[in-house]
């Protein structure tokens, strides 16, 4: 039998630990996937637009071979910076690979587009460093989802965007989770603004329980709000679904590279279009190899997707409204429909 975990978060997988910091005020902020231990880590890009820190080092051939933590970021390049404040926050623990009598933390990241989502964004210093560390520092078992962390100033074609994790639990014991911010081009929500593309995957009601929509047709989305509220930013590259799905599996780097292509079905199965040339879609799949079962990259890879298209939907269904939001939220949109 397959099931989600006990939260339904990427934390299910044993170990991993996410913090999220954000500032409402500028409209963003930063997620973070850490553990006590280094996990094993790879990637794959299918955006057209990625932004991202330390990917290369991902690759099946390179040499390091395990990483201290995952970062999430808003912000565009300026998020980047989240990654030191993360990077020396681990410093400050002792941590990170040993190169003779020093120790470098690895500490790879992605970013999306949120600069043109209303908030202010005339900050004196880049705020992402200390938004970084103070993720790092919240890092738990439990977590917020919606408006929250990298998601807090994401939007989709037609609602807000947001963070979102699912899990599942596969028969021989393995844990597979996903967490996402989801900021793209497309939409999360079929044309009648109620029912999600990601309906046919839905666990426990997890967003909302409404079943696919009966009218979705060929899958053509409608015009694009964030692209009207946007003056077209939306199609120029404002944009980007950034995401990690992890597993408790022994896998190698070359494994977690596979789970990673393997993870981006997830996004095109919750999102209408995905993989555009104006977003950065990323996925990194981790894996901490503390359950002792043999595993199958075929199941875990599949069960990354279904988690990730869970996570997308979950990130929508859970934003919460703020003054001067440019985009609605779901539950706006459907008031008295959750």
């Amino acid at each position: 039998m397959i099931a989600t975990g006990a939260r339904n978060l990427i934390t299910d997988v044993p170990g991993l630990l996410v913090g999220n910091a954000q500032d409402h005020e500028i409209r963003s902020g930063v997620s973070v996937v850490t553990a006590a231990a280094p996990f094993v880590a790879s990637v794959h890009v299918m955006g057209g637009a990625p932004g991202t820190r330390e990917t290369d080092l991902l690759a099946p051939d390179k040499s390091v071979s395990q990483i201290d933590a995952l970062v999430l970021s808003g912000g565009s390049a300026f998020g980047l910076d989240a990654c030191s404040g993360v990077m020396q926050a681990l410093f400050n623990q002792g941590r990170g690979l040993a190169v003779g009598a020093a120790r470098v933390p690895i500490v790879p990241g992605a970013i999306l587009f949120d600069l043109l989502n209303g908030g202010l964004k005339g900050w004196p210093e880049n705020p992402y460093r200390a938004l970084g560390a103070d993720a790092f520092h919240a890092a738990a078992e439990t977590f917020e989802l919606g408006s929250h962390g990298a998601g807090t100033g994401a939007m989709a074609a037609m609602t807000k965007g947001g963070l979102g994790s699912a899990s599942l639990v596969l028969p021989d014991g393995t844990t597979v989770g996903a967490l996402v911010a989801a900021n793209p081009v497309g939409s999360v929500t079929t044309p009648d603004d109620a029912h999600f593309w990601a309906a046919p995957f839905e666990q426990n009601r997890e967003f909302g329980g409404h079943g696919p929509c009966p009218d979705a047709g060929l899958g053509w989305p409608g015009p694009s709000r964030k692209s009207a509220a946007m003056a077209g930013g939306a199609a120029q590259g404002a944009n980007t679904t950034i995401a990690i799905v992890a597993t408790d599996a022994p896998l190698t780097k070359a494994e977690c590279h596979r789970v990673s292509v393997a993870a981006h079905d997830g996004i095109g199965r919750a999102i209408v279009p995905a993989h555009t040339p104006h977003d950065g879609d990323i996925v990194f799949a981790l894996a901490t190899g503390t359950h002792a079962t043999p595993p199958d990259v075929n199941a875990i890879g599949h069960a990354a997707s279904l988690c990730l298209a869970r996570a997308i939907a979950r990130g929508v269904y859970n934003a919460s409204a703020r003054a001067g939001d440019l985009l609605p939220t779901w539950h706006e949109l459907n008031p008295g429909n959750g």
